[in-house]
C-alpha cells in the first residue's frame, strides 16, 4: 500500500509563491508516474501536472503552464510542485497522486493512489 502525504499549502496573496511536497512511503517510488491535481469548491478534481518515472518528461494543465513547475526527487521518494505567480482561481485543495500504469494520463481515475490533500488559498 503506497502512502502520500503533502504539504506545503497555505494562504498566500496574489502574485506569490508556494512549494508544495508530496512524501511517499512505498520504496518503489522511483517508478512510478506521479500526479497533482487540484480540487476547488463545488468542483470535480482537475489535472494539473505530471511526471514520468525518470523526471525527464512532464505535462502541464494549460492553466498552470509557465507558471508552475513539477519536480521529483527518486532519492528522496519525494515529488514537488512549485506554484509562481498564484491567482486567485488557482484556490484549491491539492493532491498528489499515483500511476501505476506506465505513461502519463490526465484523468484523476487513472491514478491509483491518493494523499489526503493540502489546502492553497490566494487571496485577491
Amino acid at each position: 500500500q503506497v502512502q502520500l502525504i503533502e504539504s506545503g499549502g497555505g494562504l498566500v496573496q496574489t502574485g506569490d509563491s508556494l512549494r508544495l511536497s508530496c512524501a511517499a512511503s512505498e520504496g518503489i517510488f522511483s517508478s512510478y508516474t506521479m500526479g497533482w491535481f487540484g480540487q476547488a469548491p463545488g468542483k470535480e478534481r482537475e489535472f494539473v501536472a505530471a511526471i514520468v518515472p525518470s523526471g525527464g518528461y512532464t505535462e502541464y494543465a494549460d492553466a498552470v503552464k509557465g507558471r508552475f513547475t513539477i519536480s521529483r526527487d527518486n532519492a528522496k521518494n519525494t515529488v514537488y510542485l512549485q506554484m509562481n505567480s498564484l491567482k486567485p482561481e488557482d484556490t484549491a485543495v491539492y493532491y498528489c497522486a499515483v500511476r501505476i500504469v506506465a505513461g502519463i494520463r490526465r484523468g484523476a481515475y487513472e491514478y491509483a493512489y491518493w494523499g489526503q490533500g493540502t489546502q492553497v488559498t490566494v487571496s485577491s
